[in-house]
């Protein structure tokens, strides 16, 4: 057994703690936090790997702030790894919202709470602006990317799609390509 492994489930309860009690917005303004918490300042994990760890925690039914910590966890440190981070993600906002049930029952009524609320949506819509151009930087490679992304974003704002055809159809057109390539490739290997 690794002797650093309790050390490192405590640090991914605190990391995903301090990640689900200082984020608002939900899971989408949660990933530039995730990111720079994993992949830049712990380096638990690669940049390319947390992008494809994403894309799959949004393919299943789910928050994805919960389905990226235990994700996440069990890649850093087994099963353990997993309910540390998802504990860690998800006790801040159950420890909240007891308080707020507690003490506060008309919460949305307070003008002032009211607009605070609406800061921190004009704030959670630049997060989310954020994440997408980090995703895309680091997910659209190449043209064929770049069509794949601008249709399945037309499908899904303008046709209304859901979320989870427009994925499963992409993945398949990935794979395709991926296909096409190989054949190609070894076409050109058998002519040389």
């Amino acid at each position: 057994m690794d002797v650093k492994l309790p050390s490192k489930i405590l640090k991914l309860f605190t990391v995903f703690f301090r990640i689900g009690a200082f984020t608002f917005g939900g899971g989408y303004a949660m990933i530039p936090y995730i990111e720079r918490e994993i992949v830049e300042k712990n380096h638990w994990i690669e940049r390319e790997e947390i992008i494809d760890i994403f894309a799959v925690v949004q393919s299943v039914p789910g928050v994805i702030a919960v389905n990226s910590s235990t994700f996440v966890g069990y890649r850093v440190a087994g099963w353990a790894g997993a309910v540390a981070a998802t504990l860690g993600v998800v006790l801040p906002s159950y420890i909240i919202i007891s308080i707020i049930a507690l003490f506060l029952y008309n919460f949305k009524d307070y003008p002032y709470v009211n607009e605070a609320f609406h800061g921190i949506q004009a704030g959670v819509a630049a997060l989310m602006f954020h994440v997408v151009l980090r995703l895309g930087k680091t997910g659209i490679r190449n043209g064929y990317g770049l069509a794949l992304a601008i249709a399945s974003f037309l499908a899904l704002t303008v046709f209304g799609a859901p979320a989870i055809v427009i994925l499963l159809v992409s993945g398949v057109l990935g794979l395709t390509a991926v296909s096409v390539r190989s054949l190609k490739k070894a076409e050109k290997k058998e002519k040389s």
